[in-house]
């Protein structure tokens, strides 16, 4: 069962079209990701879906609401991760988890969600005082604490040392496990090709690559083969990696040396977004 269907949808500010008619589906239990350079037209695609912004066509359908009605029934079942807010900077952390739990019927409760943003020992601290990856794990607590069936995470992890980013990969995986339904956007590829089920990739208010990530690098054939010989790189490219492979390890064995450096490489998720999107970030 699709938890978002969107059709046709547009939006333009002045003269500049933001979103071209774009369409996709979100299925329940999905981490569905959107990617793109700035000004491709994720942020407004996601404030569309949030009911923050009004669109200009198309049809959007939310967990079986239309957002632009922003019905109370809608809001307590989606959970928001901003790129940027500004909670309240005297409170604390427990103070802060409170406050937007009363704002649901059923929420979780507080001090689980601490623990799982890993704010345990932050509880009491007040806001001011949390450094910026804290505050980002502090957004991301307050998107939770309602236990919504679908959270928006727009660059959660930004701001997140290596250790932090890898400890909110593991809670966003338990929270497909638990039958969430997450959009996520991020800048960091290596997220959306760990986390995501599926990628839209937009450019300039259009998709122009949807699939898995396994599917979006599949379709680019070329492998890359490196290693030295002589003492300089050689870099080869080649739509048949195995003939190449068997090739350059029988000349090797019968000239008795090794391939020194010997590495095979697929295309990343990366390679493909940077191919698909070069145009609009020169």
């Amino acid at each position: 069962m699709s938890a978002i269907r969107v059709s046709d949808l547009r939006k333009s500010y002045g003269e500049h079209e933001a979103l071209r008619g774009i369409s996709f589906t979100i299925e329940e239990g999905e981490v569905f990701s959107l990617l793109g350079p700035n000004g491709a037209g994720k942020t407004t695609t996601v404030e569309i879906l949030e009911g923050y912004r009004a669109r200009d066509g198309g049809s959007v359908e939310v967990l079986g609401f239309d957002p632009a009605r922003a019905q109370t029934a809608y809001r307590q079942q989606i959970g928001v991760v901003l790129q940027q807010s500004q909670l309240w900077a005297n409170l604390t952390v427990a103070e802060t988890h409170r406050m937007f739990a009363g704002y649901y019927e059923r929420p979780r409760d507080i001090d689980e969600v601490i623990q799982l943003v890993g704010l345990r020992e932050k509880r009491d601290a007040r806001v001011k005082t949390l450094s910026g990856g804290q505050k980002r794990r502090l957004d991301l607590g307050v998107a939770l604490v309602g236990d919504p069936d679908l959270i928006f995470l727009d660059e959660p992890t930004t701001g997140f040392d290596p250790a932090a980013r890898r400890a909110a990969w593991e809670m966003i995986r338990s929270l497909r496990s638990l039958g969430k339904t997450i959009l996520l956007t991020t800048h960091y590829l290596d997220e959306a090709e760990q986390l995501a089920d599926r990628v839209a990739v937009l450019r300039e208010g259009r998709i122009v690559s949807e699939g898995t990530p396994a599917e979006l690098t599949g379709g680019t054939q070329e492998t890359e083969v490196r290693y030295r010989r002589d003492g300089h790189e050689v870099v080869l490219r080649t739509t048949e990696p195995t003939r190449l492979l068997h090739q350059l390890t029988e000349e090797a064995l019968a000239e008795g040396r090794e391939l020194e450096g010997l590495t095979v490489r697929r295309p990343t998720l990366e390679d493909v977004y940077l191919l698909l999107t070069q145009d609009a970030q020169a």
